[in-house]
This record gives C-alpha cells, structure tokens and sequence, in this order.
C-alpha cells in the first residue's frame, strides 16, 4: 500500500509567484504595445506626408496628422505638431504624451517624433 507523501500539497508557493508575475506582463504588454503601434503608424503617417510635401500645404498636412492622430487616439494637439517648409526640406516635428494607467499608477509616456526629408517636386 502507497503511504502519502508528507511534503504533499507544499512548495507551490513559487509556481504562484511565477503565475501572478506572468499576468502583470501580459496586462502591462496589453497596455504599452497598443500605445507603441499607433505612435508607430502615426510616425509613418508623418513619413508619408513628407513625400508628398511638394503637392500639398503646410496647412494642409497639419490637419492631415492631426485627424490621423485623432484617428488613433493620440493626444497630439495644434500646439505640439511643428510643420515647417525651408529651402528644399520639409520638417515635421510631433510631440505629445500618453498617459498610460496601471492599477495605482500612470504613467507618462512621452513621444517626440521628427521626420526631415528634402521635397520633390513633380
């Protein structure tokens, strides 16, 4: 007859710690990397203007960036968005912070981007 094992039941102690560690990265992943990709596109956004800067206004690109912000739901505001047209560059400056909420905690995560390409005119 098998006796029981007196240690049964004991020592779970570390695969709880493990698991409750596992859950806090999962929940901090499913905060920061919504944040990172949609900074990430806007960026791209940017990008994509700044090719086209020989077509388009200066106004016009402004208010491209910032519904594009909007769209994905950064905070950039008329005042943190820098477009500017010198010689033969364009130069656009986007500055803006995301607070990102923790259980007890916020976080400020603040993005500055900048894109400066010559302009092409076709």
């Amino acid at each position: 007859m098998a006796r029981p094992h007196p240690n049964l039941g004991q020592g779970k102690i570390g695969c709880v710690l493990w698991l409750l560690l596992l859950l806090a990265f999962v929940g901090i992943c499913l905060k920061v990397i919504p944040v990172k990709i949609h900074s990430a596109e806007l960026y791209d956004f940017m990008e994509e203007q700044a090719m086209f800067a020989g077509k388009t206004s200066v106004k016009t690109m402004k208010k491209r960036i910032l519904d594009r912000a909007e769209d994905l739901e950064l905070p950039l505001t008329k005042k943190g968005l820098e477009v500017e047209r010198r010689g033969g560059r364009i130069r656009i400056r986007a500055t803006y912070t995301v607070p990102v909420e923790f259980p007890g905690y916020t976080h400020y995560w603040e993005f500055e981007q900048t894109v400066d390409r010559p302009v092409f005119v076709v």
